[in-house]
This record gives structure tokens, sequence and C-alpha cells, in this order.
């Protein structure tokens, strides 16, 4: 289970409530857990993970399914996404619970925050893990919460469906309670993707008010930067790293609240 495209990372094993997990860390500074998208950590996901190292954090990548390394695919993602189904970590269709992995995720958090201090810990979900970035908010130690194309729950029907946050009631008041208390969470879409829907966004507004800043990347046809319909991955397998690009600007954003967070 190893990848060139992991090259400057070290390898470990975090054990949480008999559970054992290979997590990548590379970096110094202030903790940032980056929780990859489906298919796995790929060579986009581990170039993202690097640059955020190389801003100035400590990132912690947790192996969570895929093969570390191999390029993203179709085919690929969508096998993966059904062992998910099977081994029954990820709830991809609850509305209103998170998912049984996000505890043994918090549990990696309080762990990183211990060993390294500080103010608290940054926690990055994309697309099937997006939504657990919001779960994070329960532990004071996760300072900045990221949510990338928050995805969950999957084939969402009905207005009440694409607004559904994956998180429990529990949850979702202690986010609320975080935030009025001066938390701040950013999240980011593109404006076409069906997967991460505009209501999923109105409704993290109307529970969160101005503690959240949302990005809505034009992808719509025709949008002056050429971006497709199809564009899901905001900060990996459809960034276009160039200044001034949508993509780079949210990525850039990205490092800055880190840094207003947790440095």
């Amino acid at each position: 289970m190893t990848g060139a495209m992991l090259d400057g990372f070290v390898a470990g094993v975090f054990e949480h409530d008999g559970v054992a997990r290979t997590v990548y860390v590379r970096g110094a500074g202030p903790g940032v857990v980056i929780m990859h998208e489906l298919p796995g950590i790929t060579p986009e996901l581990a170039r993202f993970a690097t640059t955020i190292a190389e801003a100035g954090f400590c990132v912690s990548v947790p192996h969570f399914f895929g093969e570390v390394g191999r390029p993203y695919g179709n085919a690929y993602a969508l096998r993966e996404l059904a062992k998910i189904c099977i081994r029954r970590e990820i709830s991809i269709l609850a509305r209103r619970r998170s998912s049984p992995l996000v505890e043994w995720i918090r549990a990696l958090c309080r762990a990183e925050h211990a060993r390294i201090g500080g103010k608290g810990v940054g926690a990055i979900g994309m697309c099937i893990t997006g939504n657990f970035a919001l779960a994070m908010l329960v532990d004071e130690v996760v300072m900045a919460p990221v949510l990338a194309q928050p995805s969950l729950p999957l084939l969402s029907l009905g207005k009440r469906g694409r607004a559904a946050l994956h998180v429990s009631d529990a949850e979702l008041d202690a986010a609320r309670d975080r935030a009025r208390a001066g938390a701040r969470i950013l999240a980011m879409r593109f404006t076409r993707d069906l997967l991460c829907p505009p209501e999923r966004m109105e409704r993290l507004r109307e529970e969160l008010g101005d503690s959240i800043e949302v990005i809505e990347i034009d992808s719509s046809r025709g949008n002056p930067h050429g971006i497709p319909e199809y564009a899901h991955s905001v900060l990996t397998v459809d960034l276009v790293d160039e200044p001034g690009h949508p993509t780079r600007v949210a990525l850039d954003r990205t490092i800055t609240f880190l840094r207003e967070r947790l440095s």
C-alpha cells in the first residue's frame, strides 16, 4: 500500500476503538487532518496535501479506502463506492445522522492536537467525506473545518433530501453552538455539481449564518473559465493551478482560512 505519489510523507498507524488505519503525515506547524474523497488517495489528493503542508501545516491523511497513489477513474470510483456500502462505515443515504467513521476521525483530530499542540486542528472533508468536517465541530479542538463539495446523502430526492447535511440533530446543535461562540466554517462547490446541490449550501447558511463562508464556482455552460459542467472536486481533480483561476482562488482561500484559524 505504497505509491510514488506519496513521496515526502511518513506513514504511521493510528488506532481507536480497535480500528487501526494508516495515516500519512507531512510538514510542520498546526495540524490539519485531510479526509480524502472517492476513490482514495489519488495523485491529485496527494498534491493538495503537499500544498497544504508546504504552506506551513502538519498534514495528516488517513487512508480509508482505495489504493494509495492510484489515479482517479470512474470505474475505480464506482467499485470503491460499492465496497463502502458493504462495509457500512459510511452511511451514504443517511440524512440526519453522520457515518460511523466520523467517531474514528474525531479521535484522530484529538490525538493530532495532543501531539502538536496549538490553538486546534483543521479538518478538510471532500465529496463523500465533505459533510464529516461539519460533524467534527462537536470537538472544540477542531478550529478550522472545510467542507469541499459535501455530497452526502447521495441520491438525494426532493428539496429536503438535497438540503440534508448528513449530521445528527445533536451534531447540528453543537455546530450552531460553536458558530455562536465564534467558530468559522468554509464550504465550496461548483454551481452545476449534482452531487452537491445548491440547497445544501442554502441550508448551511440558514443554520450557521455569518459563521459560514461559501465559495460557489461558476460551472455553467459557457462560463468564462471553461470549467466543465460535470466539475466536482474543487481542490483536487478539477483544480486548475493558475493564478486567478476560480479553483486556485478557492485553494488560496483555504490556506488563508487555515492560517487565520490556527496560526
